[in-house]
């Protein structure tokens, strides 16, 4: 059985970038953990993380709850986007 925390992270509402995150393990694992090979992995992950962060935070501000917005508001958020 998962951790809370475990499942948190696995929870497409909660976690903007679980495909980011497993994409990074599987490089991770494909490469034999050399983090040479999987840099572009990484710099997805990192983006993916700020751009969330950063509505995440403008949300805070304007207090709209929840502050994450959900897995299906971020796909129609991101397809307006282009």
């Amino acid at each position: 059985r998962m951790s809370r925390h475990a499942q948190q992270l696995r929870d497409h509402d909660t976690n903007p970038c679980v495909a980011e995150t497993d994409a990074s393990r599987k490089c991770m694992d494909d490469n034999n953990y050399n983090k040479d090979m999987c840099t572009a992995y990484f710099l997805k992950y990192k983006s993916c993380r700020k751009f969330w962060h950063d509505i995440m935070m403008q949300r805070k501000r304007n207090g709209v709850k929840p502050e994450m917005p959900s897995a299906e508001e971020r796909r129609k958020m991101l397809e307006s986007m282009g």
